[in-house]
Protein backbone atom coordinates (compact mmCIF):
# COMPACT_ATOMS: atom_id res chain seq x y z
CA UNK A 1 0.00 0.00 0.00
CA UNK A 2 2.45 2.37 1.43
CA UNK A 3 5.23 1.65 -1.60
CA UNK A 4 2.46 2.26 -4.43
CA UNK A 5 1.94 5.51 -2.44
CA UNK A 6 5.22 6.60 -2.54
CA UNK A 7 4.66 7.61 -6.70
CA UNK A 8 2.11 10.15 -5.86
CA UNK A 9 4.27 12.16 -3.34
CA UNK A 10 7.02 12.77 -5.71
CA UNK A 11 6.98 16.36 -6.97
CA UNK A 12 9.19 16.06 -10.19
CA UNK A 13 9.08 18.67 -13.30
CA UNK A 14 9.19 17.32 -16.73
CA UNK A 15 8.17 19.18 -20.16
CA UNK A 16 4.64 18.97 -21.19
CA UNK A 17 3.47 17.26 -23.95
CA UNK A 18 3.03 20.85 -26.59
CA UNK A 19 0.05 21.54 -28.30
CA UNK A 20 -1.41 24.15 -30.53
CA UNK A 21 -4.72 25.49 -29.62
CA UNK A 22 -8.25 24.80 -31.59
CA UNK A 23 -8.93 21.07 -32.50
CA UNK A 24 -5.75 19.88 -33.61
CA UNK A 25 -5.11 16.17 -32.47
CA UNK A 26 -2.41 15.21 -31.05
CA UNK A 27 -1.40 11.87 -32.27
CA UNK A 28 -2.39 8.56 -30.94
CA UNK A 29 -2.77 9.90 -27.21
CA UNK A 30 -5.81 11.88 -28.00
CA UNK A 31 -9.30 11.23 -29.00
CA UNK A 32 -10.53 13.11 -32.53
CA UNK A 33 -12.63 16.10 -32.12
CA UNK A 34 -14.25 16.74 -35.11
CA UNK A 35 -14.20 20.00 -36.93
CA UNK A 36 -18.22 20.66 -36.28
CA UNK A 37 -17.27 21.03 -32.95
CA UNK A 38 -16.62 24.95 -33.72
CA UNK A 39 -18.07 27.46 -31.42
CA UNK A 40 -17.81 24.60 -28.35
CA UNK A 41 -15.94 24.94 -25.26
CA UNK A 42 -12.93 22.33 -25.23
CA UNK A 43 -12.32 20.65 -21.81
CA UNK A 44 -8.69 18.71 -22.22
CA UNK A 45 -8.97 15.54 -19.64
CA UNK A 46 -6.16 13.75 -19.29
CA UNK A 47 -6.28 10.28 -18.36
CA UNK A 48 -3.94 7.32 -17.62
CA UNK A 49 -6.55 4.78 -18.79
CA UNK A 50 -5.35 3.78 -22.40
CA UNK A 51 -5.60 -0.08 -22.75
CA UNK A 52 -7.67 -2.06 -25.02
CA UNK A 53 -10.28 -2.62 -22.21
CA UNK A 54 -10.62 0.79 -20.42
CA UNK A 55 -9.81 3.25 -22.93
CA UNK A 56 -13.38 2.27 -25.35
CA UNK A 57 -14.80 2.66 -22.28
CA UNK A 58 -13.63 5.58 -20.85
CA UNK A 59 -14.30 7.59 -24.33
CA UNK A 60 -17.91 5.73 -24.87
CA UNK A 61 -18.58 8.22 -21.75
CA UNK A 62 -16.89 10.79 -22.97
CA UNK A 63 -18.82 10.66 -26.50
CA UNK A 64 -21.64 10.73 -24.25
CA UNK A 65 -21.39 13.71 -22.56
CA UNK A 66 -20.50 15.35 -25.74
CA UNK A 67 -23.82 14.69 -27.33
CA UNK A 68 -26.21 15.30 -24.09
CA UNK A 69 -25.89 18.87 -24.83
CA UNK A 70 -24.26 21.75 -26.83
CA UNK A 71 -22.02 24.01 -25.42
CA UNK A 72 -18.97 21.70 -24.55
CA UNK A 73 -16.67 19.15 -26.17
CA UNK A 74 -14.33 17.14 -24.07
CA UNK A 75 -11.04 16.16 -25.61
CA UNK A 76 -9.22 12.89 -23.79
CA UNK A 77 -5.85 12.70 -23.73
CA UNK A 78 -3.76 9.51 -22.90
CA UNK A 79 -1.19 10.25 -20.88
CA UNK A 80 0.57 6.71 -19.52
CA UNK A 81 0.67 5.29 -15.67
CA UNK A 82 4.07 7.07 -14.38
CA UNK A 83 4.28 10.23 -16.41
CA UNK A 84 0.75 12.20 -15.93
CA UNK A 85 1.42 13.42 -12.84
CA UNK A 86 4.71 15.02 -13.39
CA UNK A 87 3.41 15.82 -16.92
CA UNK A 88 0.22 17.57 -15.05
CA UNK A 89 2.46 19.12 -12.47
CA UNK A 90 4.95 20.33 -14.95
CA UNK A 91 1.93 22.05 -17.01
CA UNK A 92 0.52 23.45 -13.99
CA UNK A 93 3.71 25.36 -13.61
CA UNK A 94 3.82 26.50 -16.95
CA UNK A 95 0.28 27.89 -16.45
CA UNK A 96 -1.19 25.59 -19.25
CA UNK A 97 -2.49 22.44 -17.66
CA UNK A 98 -5.42 20.91 -18.30
CA UNK A 99 -8.75 21.12 -17.10
CA UNK A 100 -9.84 17.90 -15.98
CA UNK A 101 -7.16 15.40 -14.81
CA UNK A 102 -8.25 12.11 -12.94
CA UNK A 103 -5.52 11.53 -10.03
CA UNK A 104 -4.62 9.69 -6.67
CA UNK A 105 -7.60 10.20 -3.79
CA UNK A 106 -4.89 9.88 -0.83
CA UNK A 107 -3.38 13.00 -1.92
CA UNK A 108 -6.03 14.98 -2.81
CA UNK A 109 -5.52 17.15 0.20
CA UNK A 110 -2.13 17.44 -0.44
CA UNK A 111 -2.89 18.79 -3.45
CA UNK A 112 -5.13 21.34 -2.09
CA UNK A 113 -2.96 22.61 0.11
CA UNK A 114 0.33 23.04 -2.64
CA UNK A 115 -2.70 24.82 -4.56
CA UNK A 116 -2.08 22.36 -7.64
CA UNK A 117 -6.12 21.55 -7.03
CA UNK A 118 -8.89 23.68 -6.97
CA UNK A 119 -11.30 24.50 -4.32
CA UNK A 120 -14.65 23.17 -5.92
CA UNK A 121 -16.57 24.86 -2.87
CA UNK A 122 -18.30 27.31 -5.09
CA UNK A 123 -19.20 24.43 -7.70
CA UNK A 124 -20.63 22.52 -4.73
CA UNK A 125 -22.54 25.48 -2.91
CA UNK A 126 -24.56 25.12 -6.23
CA UNK A 127 -24.65 21.88 -6.78
CA UNK A 128 -24.06 19.73 -3.95
CA UNK A 129 -22.84 16.32 -5.09
CA UNK A 130 -21.39 15.27 -2.08
CA UNK A 131 -24.08 12.79 -1.01
CA UNK A 132 -23.58 10.31 -4.01
CA UNK A 133 -20.65 8.82 -2.79
CA UNK A 134 -18.98 7.06 0.00
CA UNK A 135 -18.27 9.26 2.88
CA UNK A 136 -14.71 7.70 3.44
CA UNK A 137 -13.93 8.29 -0.09
CA UNK A 138 -15.41 12.05 -0.01
CA UNK A 139 -14.01 12.78 3.48
CA UNK A 140 -10.82 11.94 1.82
CA UNK A 141 -11.06 14.81 -0.89
CA UNK A 142 -11.30 17.56 1.75
CA UNK A 143 -8.69 19.91 2.75
CA UNK A 144 -9.98 22.55 5.91
CA UNK A 145 -13.07 21.18 5.13
CA UNK A 146 -13.59 21.83 1.19
CA UNK A 147 -13.24 19.44 -1.58
CA UNK A 148 -10.52 19.44 -4.06
CA UNK A 149 -11.29 16.32 -6.01
CA UNK A 150 -14.80 13.89 -6.97
CA UNK A 151 -14.17 10.39 -6.36
CA UNK A 152 -14.44 8.80 -9.30
CA UNK A 153 -13.28 4.81 -8.57
CA UNK A 154 -12.10 3.12 -5.57
CA UNK A 155 -11.21 -0.52 -4.66
CA UNK A 156 -10.77 -2.80 -1.50
CA UNK A 157 -8.89 -6.34 -0.54
CA UNK A 158 -11.06 -9.18 0.24
CA UNK A 159 -10.10 -12.74 0.61
CA UNK A 160 -10.39 -15.33 -2.09
CA UNK A 161 -10.94 -19.17 -1.01
CA UNK A 162 -10.77 -22.76 -2.89
CA UNK A 163 -14.06 -24.21 -2.01
CA UNK A 164 -12.62 -27.42 -3.26
CA UNK A 165 -9.70 -27.67 -1.21
CA UNK A 166 -12.12 -26.59 2.08
CA UNK A 167 -14.50 -29.80 0.89
CA UNK A 168 -11.58 -32.00 0.48
CA UNK A 169 -9.52 -31.33 4.06
CA UNK A 170 -13.13 -31.34 5.51
CA UNK A 171 -13.75 -27.35 6.13
CA UNK A 172 -17.17 -26.15 5.36
CA UNK A 173 -16.73 -24.16 1.97
CA UNK A 174 -19.36 -21.69 3.03
CA UNK A 175 -17.64 -20.77 5.95
CA UNK A 176 -14.46 -18.92 5.41
CA UNK A 177 -12.07 -18.02 8.50
CA UNK A 178 -13.58 -14.78 10.05
CA UNK A 179 -10.31 -14.62 12.63
CA UNK A 180 -6.39 -14.76 12.23
CA UNK A 181 -6.63 -17.66 14.47
CA UNK A 182 -8.62 -19.35 12.23
CA UNK A 183 -7.22 -17.68 9.25
CA UNK A 184 -3.96 -20.05 11.01
CA UNK A 185 -6.13 -23.03 11.26
CA UNK A 186 -7.51 -23.47 8.35
CA UNK A 187 -3.74 -22.96 6.26
CA UNK A 188 -2.64 -25.73 8.79
CA UNK A 189 -5.65 -28.26 7.22
CA UNK A 190 -4.89 -26.80 3.98
CA UNK A 191 -1.10 -27.16 3.50
CA UNK A 192 -0.17 -30.14 1.25
CA UNK A 193 3.59 -30.50 2.31
CA UNK A 194 6.14 -32.82 -0.30
CA UNK A 195 9.46 -33.67 1.30
CA UNK A 196 11.09 -29.75 1.73
CA UNK A 197 8.20 -28.41 -0.08
CA UNK A 198 4.32 -27.84 -0.62
CA UNK A 199 2.27 -29.12 -3.05
CA UNK A 200 -0.14 -26.87 -1.68
CA UNK A 201 0.42 -23.62 0.49
CA UNK A 202 -2.88 -23.00 3.03
CA UNK A 203 -2.17 -19.49 2.97
CA UNK A 204 0.78 -16.65 3.22
CA UNK A 205 0.03 -13.22 4.59
CA UNK A 206 2.48 -11.07 2.33
CA UNK A 207 0.88 -12.76 -1.22
CA UNK A 208 -1.67 -9.51 -2.52
CA UNK A 209 -1.16 -7.19 0.22
CA UNK A 210 1.32 -5.93 2.19
CA UNK A 211 2.26 -5.57 6.30
CA UNK A 212 0.51 -2.17 6.64
CA UNK A 213 -2.34 -3.39 5.31
CA UNK A 214 -2.47 -5.95 8.10
CA UNK A 215 -1.57 -3.49 10.81
CA UNK A 216 -4.89 -1.33 9.33
CA UNK A 217 -6.49 -4.82 9.89
CA UNK A 218 -5.51 -4.85 13.40
CA UNK A 219 -5.57 -1.12 14.29
CA UNK A 220 -8.50 0.60 12.33
CA UNK A 221 -6.26 3.66 12.25
CA UNK A 222 -3.54 5.03 9.41
CA UNK A 223 -0.04 5.45 11.01
CA UNK A 224 -0.27 9.30 11.24
CA UNK A 225 -3.34 10.78 11.45
CA UNK A 226 -4.42 14.42 10.14
CA UNK A 227 -3.14 16.41 13.03
CA UNK A 228 -0.09 14.45 12.81
CA UNK A 229 0.03 12.22 16.12
CA UNK A 230 2.37 9.16 15.13
CA UNK A 231 1.20 5.73 16.04
CA UNK A 232 4.26 3.22 14.37
CA UNK A 233 5.87 2.26 17.38
CA UNK A 234 2.58 0.80 19.09
CA UNK A 235 1.78 -3.05 21.10
CA UNK A 236 -0.72 -3.88 18.05
CA UNK A 237 1.95 -2.93 15.55
CA UNK A 238 4.79 -5.38 17.41
CA UNK A 239 1.91 -8.44 17.66
CA UNK A 240 1.38 -7.89 13.54
CA UNK A 241 4.62 -7.80 13.07
CA UNK A 242 5.83 -10.59 15.08
CA UNK A 243 2.44 -12.66 13.94
CA UNK A 244 3.72 -11.82 10.13
CA UNK A 245 7.43 -13.57 10.91
CA UNK A 246 5.75 -16.19 12.51
CA UNK A 247 4.29 -17.11 9.15
CA UNK A 248 7.45 -16.36 7.33
CA UNK A 249 9.37 -18.72 9.57
CA UNK A 250 6.58 -21.38 9.34
CA UNK A 251 6.74 -22.19 5.55
CA UNK A 252 11.00 -20.63 5.30
CA UNK A 253 12.36 -18.38 2.14
CA UNK A 254 12.33 -20.82 -0.40
CA UNK A 255 8.61 -21.47 -0.57
CA UNK A 256 7.78 -18.10 0.02
CA UNK A 257 9.85 -16.74 -2.83
CA UNK A 258 9.21 -19.78 -5.02
CA UNK A 259 5.00 -19.47 -4.29
CA UNK A 260 5.51 -15.45 -5.26
CA UNK A 261 7.87 -16.19 -8.17
CA UNK A 262 4.43 -17.89 -9.62
CA UNK A 263 1.94 -15.01 -8.54
CA UNK A 264 4.01 -12.18 -10.06
CA UNK A 265 3.67 -13.86 -12.96
CA UNK A 266 0.12 -13.29 -13.14
CA UNK A 267 -1.22 -16.37 -15.56
CA UNK A 268 0.59 -19.08 -13.59
CA UNK A 269 -0.58 -17.55 -10.37
CA UNK A 270 -0.68 -20.85 -7.77
CA UNK A 271 -4.29 -19.71 -6.46
CA UNK A 272 -5.59 -20.49 -10.20
CA UNK A 273 -4.37 -23.91 -9.89
CA UNK A 274 -5.58 -24.95 -6.55
CA UNK A 275 -1.92 -24.98 -5.25
CA UNK A 276 -3.01 -21.79 -3.12
CA UNK A 277 -5.88 -22.13 -0.82
CA UNK A 278 -6.17 -18.93 0.38
CA UNK A 279 -5.40 -15.21 -1.60
CA UNK A 280 -6.29 -12.00 -0.28
CA UNK A 281 -6.27 -9.33 -3.50
CA UNK A 282 -9.11 -6.55 -5.06
CA UNK A 283 -12.25 -7.42 -6.31
CA UNK A 284 -10.60 -7.15 -9.97
CA UNK A 285 -8.57 -9.89 -9.53
CA UNK A 286 -11.68 -12.05 -10.27
CA UNK A 287 -11.28 -10.82 -13.60
CA UNK A 288 -8.01 -13.06 -14.22
CA UNK A 289 -9.61 -15.69 -12.30
CA UNK A 290 -13.06 -15.70 -14.93
CA UNK A 291 -9.60 -15.53 -17.70
CA UNK A 292 -7.18 -18.33 -16.34
CA UNK A 293 -9.28 -21.04 -13.99
CA UNK A 294 -12.88 -20.42 -15.35
CA UNK A 295 -13.84 -23.78 -13.94
CA UNK A 296 -12.01 -22.99 -9.94
CA UNK A 297 -14.55 -23.17 -7.21
CA UNK A 298 -14.03 -20.24 -5.38
CA UNK A 299 -15.86 -18.08 -2.56
CA UNK A 300 -15.41 -14.29 -1.10
CA UNK A 301 -14.90 -13.09 2.42
CA UNK A 302 -13.70 -9.86 4.38
CA UNK A 303 -10.63 -9.90 5.65
CA UNK A 304 -10.10 -11.93 8.94
CA UNK A 305 -10.03 -9.85 11.86
CA UNK A 306 -7.65 -9.81 14.65
CA UNK A 307 -10.09 -11.03 17.30
CA UNK A 308 -13.62 -11.43 17.93
CA UNK A 309 -14.93 -7.83 17.62
CA UNK A 310 -11.95 -6.64 16.36
CA UNK A 311 -12.96 -5.59 13.43
CA UNK A 312 -12.92 -6.44 9.37
CA UNK A 313 -10.84 -3.68 8.29
CA UNK A 314 -9.69 -3.67 5.25
CA UNK A 315 -7.61 -0.96 3.02
CA UNK A 316 -8.81 0.76 -0.04
CA UNK A 317 -7.25 3.86 -2.76
CA UNK A 318 -8.75 4.88 -5.59
CA UNK A 319 -8.65 8.08 -7.93
CA UNK A 320 -10.50 11.71 -8.42
CA UNK A 321 -11.37 13.75 -10.81
CA UNK A 322 -10.09 16.97 -10.41
CA UNK A 323 -9.98 20.48 -12.03
CA UNK A 324 -6.14 21.75 -11.88
CA UNK A 325 -5.42 24.90 -10.67
CA UNK A 326 -5.24 27.44 -13.95
CA UNK A 327 -7.66 25.16 -15.73
CA UNK A 328 -9.10 27.62 -18.96
CA UNK A 329 -12.30 26.48 -18.67
CA UNK A 330 -13.45 25.01 -14.74
CA UNK A 331 -17.29 25.97 -15.36
CA UNK A 332 -17.42 23.47 -18.34
CA UNK A 333 -14.69 20.79 -16.40
CA UNK A 334 -17.13 20.71 -13.54
CA UNK A 335 -20.32 20.11 -16.29
CA UNK A 336 -17.94 16.94 -17.27
CA UNK A 337 -16.99 15.68 -13.57
CA UNK A 338 -20.80 15.90 -12.62
CA UNK A 339 -21.59 13.63 -15.46
CA UNK A 340 -18.56 11.50 -15.12
CA UNK A 341 -19.57 10.56 -11.38
CA UNK A 342 -23.34 10.44 -11.50
CA UNK A 343 -25.16 7.18 -11.31
CA UNK A 344 -25.22 6.66 -15.42
CA UNK A 345 -21.63 6.83 -16.19
CA UNK A 346 -20.91 5.11 -12.68
CA UNK A 347 -22.95 2.26 -13.49
CA UNK A 348 -21.64 1.88 -17.00
CA UNK A 349 -17.83 2.20 -16.11
CA UNK A 350 -18.80 -0.38 -13.46
CA UNK A 351 -19.97 -3.46 -15.28
CA UNK A 352 -17.95 -2.83 -17.87
CA UNK A 353 -14.92 -2.52 -16.46
CA UNK A 354 -15.82 -4.41 -13.55
CA UNK A 355 -14.21 -1.89 -11.18
CA UNK A 356 -15.67 -0.53 -7.51
CA UNK A 357 -17.19 3.19 -8.32
CA UNK A 358 -17.43 6.17 -5.94
CA UNK A 359 -21.26 6.42 -6.76
CA UNK A 360 -23.03 4.18 -3.73
CA UNK A 361 -26.35 4.02 -6.02
CA UNK A 362 -24.58 3.18 -9.53
CA UNK A 363 -22.20 0.55 -7.45
CA UNK A 364 -25.17 -1.19 -5.78
CA UNK A 365 -26.93 -1.37 -9.27
CA UNK A 366 -23.96 -2.69 -10.74
CA UNK A 367 -24.14 -5.32 -8.61
CA UNK A 368 -27.47 -6.41 -9.18
CA UNK A 369 -26.89 -5.48 -12.95
CA UNK A 370 -28.50 -8.25 -15.88
CA UNK A 371 -24.95 -8.00 -17.89
CA UNK A 372 -22.88 -9.33 -14.92
CA UNK A 373 -22.69 -12.99 -15.34
CA UNK A 374 -24.39 -14.32 -11.54
CA UNK A 375 -21.15 -14.91 -10.97
CA UNK A 376 -19.57 -11.46 -11.36
CA UNK A 377 -22.48 -9.96 -8.82
CA UNK A 378 -21.55 -12.30 -6.23
CA UNK A 379 -18.09 -11.29 -6.54
CA UNK A 380 -19.26 -7.05 -6.93
CA UNK A 381 -21.88 -7.35 -3.97
CA UNK A 382 -19.01 -8.79 -1.77
CA UNK A 383 -16.53 -5.57 -2.91
CA UNK A 384 -19.69 -2.90 -2.53
CA UNK A 385 -20.61 -4.51 0.71
CA UNK A 386 -17.29 -4.71 2.07
CA UNK A 387 -16.96 -0.96 1.46
CA UNK A 388 -18.61 -0.58 5.21
CA UNK A 389 -15.13 -2.19 6.66
CA UNK A 390 -12.98 -0.25 4.26
CA UNK A 391 -10.43 2.64 5.24
CA UNK A 392 -8.78 5.52 3.07
CA UNK A 393 -5.44 6.21 4.22
CA UNK A 394 -5.43 10.09 3.13
CA UNK A 395 -1.46 11.30 2.59
CA UNK A 396 -1.00 13.47 6.10
CA UNK A 397 -0.03 17.00 5.40
CA UNK A 398 2.53 16.82 8.30
CA UNK A 399 4.55 13.78 6.76
CA UNK A 400 3.74 13.00 2.83
CA UNK A 401 6.62 10.86 2.69
CA UNK A 402 6.54 9.15 5.90
CA UNK A 403 6.25 5.60 4.23
CA UNK A 404 9.91 5.66 2.84
CA UNK A 405 11.19 5.79 6.84
CA UNK A 406 8.75 3.27 7.44
CA UNK A 407 9.50 0.47 4.67
CA UNK A 408 13.32 -0.22 5.30
CA UNK A 409 12.88 -0.60 8.77
CA UNK A 410 10.38 -3.63 8.06
CA UNK A 411 12.42 -5.14 5.34
CA UNK A 412 14.98 -4.85 7.81
CA UNK A 413 12.83 -7.23 10.28
CA UNK A 414 12.02 -9.55 7.35
CA UNK A 415 15.35 -9.84 6.53
CA UNK A 416 16.49 -10.96 10.47
CA UNK A 417 18.62 -7.68 10.66
CA UNK A 418 16.27 -6.09 13.15
CA UNK A 419 13.89 -7.19 15.49
CA UNK A 420 10.37 -5.93 15.63
CA UNK A 421 10.73 -3.98 18.43
CA UNK A 422 13.73 -2.25 17.53
CA UNK A 423 12.39 -1.43 13.37
CA UNK A 424 9.09 -0.07 14.85
CA UNK A 425 10.91 2.26 17.49
CA UNK A 426 13.53 3.51 15.00
CA UNK A 427 10.46 4.22 12.85
CA UNK A 428 8.59 6.10 15.15
CA UNK A 429 11.41 8.25 16.08
CA UNK A 430 11.99 9.02 12.10
CA UNK A 431 8.75 9.74 11.16
CA UNK A 432 8.20 12.05 14.32
CA UNK A 433 10.88 14.03 13.38
CA UNK A 434 9.43 14.20 9.68
CA UNK A 435 6.51 15.27 11.27
CA UNK A 436 7.98 18.10 13.58
CA UNK A 437 10.13 19.75 10.75
CA UNK A 438 7.24 19.47 8.30
CA UNK A 439 5.47 21.50 11.18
Amino acid sequence: MFKKRILFSLVAMMLMLSGCAGFQVGGDNETTVEADAEGKVVVDFWSFWGSEIRRPVIEKIIEDFNKSQDEIVVKHTFIPWGDIWTKELAAIAAGDPPDVVINDINATALRGEKKQAMNLSKFLEKDDISKRFYPELWDATLYEGDSYGIPFNTDTRILYYNKAAFKEVGLDPEKPPTTWEELEEYAAKLDKKNGNTYDRLGFYPLFGINYDVWMLNASGKNFVDAEGNVEVDTDVNRETLNWLLNWKERYGDNVVNSYKSQIDSQQSNPFFTGKLGMFINTPTFYTQIRDYAPELDFGVAMLPEREPGNGHTSWGGGFVAEIPEGSSHPEEAWEFIKYLTDKEAQEYWAVKNYDNVANVEAAEAAAKSSEMPEKDQVVYQMAVDNMEHTLLTPTPLHAPDFPTLINPEIDNVMLGNKTPEQALKDAQAAVEQLVQENK
